[in-house]
């Protein structure tokens, strides 16, 4: 069997742009930010390089899922919770029975994700989707800090 290697494209980095997307969440579940990704890359004219994805909360997270059968999220929810219920005798409680299994999910998951920029778009598979994962039951407002590394459109500055 044997595999192929696409044709090898290089474009050197010459941008760095950074915004922060804030995303409500109406509680544990799913919020899709793939759109609002795509959105920063066309504001900016991006072109060839990556997207950093970084969220500033330790009681949610960041993952690449599927955006086809919501189904999928549904599921996704119930694994979640039997890795680590509320209700399992934690020590931290403070805010609240879901605030540890938030953390541990938190963990498990991630905080940032890193997209290839490809001609610029997302670089993702057909299926998937950027995701906020909420861990907690209330809603919460997260900040989520986008960063694109690479090239972008060419402008003249003088006909501006």
């Amino acid at each position: 069997m044997a595999f192929g290697l696409s044709p090898i494209h290089t474009a050197r980095a010459e941008t760095v742009a950074t915004a922060t997307l804030t995303v409500e969440t109406s509680g544990e579940g799913f919020v899709e930010i793939t759109r609002d990704v795509a959105r920063f890359l066309a504001a900016i004219k991006a072109r060839d390089g990556a997207v950093l994805v970084y969220l500033k909360h330790t009681s949610a997270s960041l993952v690449i899922q599927e955006n086809a059968d919501p189904d999928v999220r549904i599921d996704l929810v119930t694994a979640l919770e039997r890795i680590a219920p509320a209700y399992a005798g934690w020590v931290h409680q403070v805010e609240g029975p879901d605030d540890m299994p938030a953390h541990i999910k938190s963990m498990l998951n991630g905080v940032s994700l890193h997209v290839p920029v490809v001609g610029g778009a997302l670089a993702l598979g057909t299926w998937q989707g950027i995701y906020v994962a909420e861990h907690r039951r209330r809603a919460h407002r997260r900040e989520v800090v986008l960063q694109f590394l690479g090239s972008c459109e060419q402008h003249n500055d003088e006909s501006e």
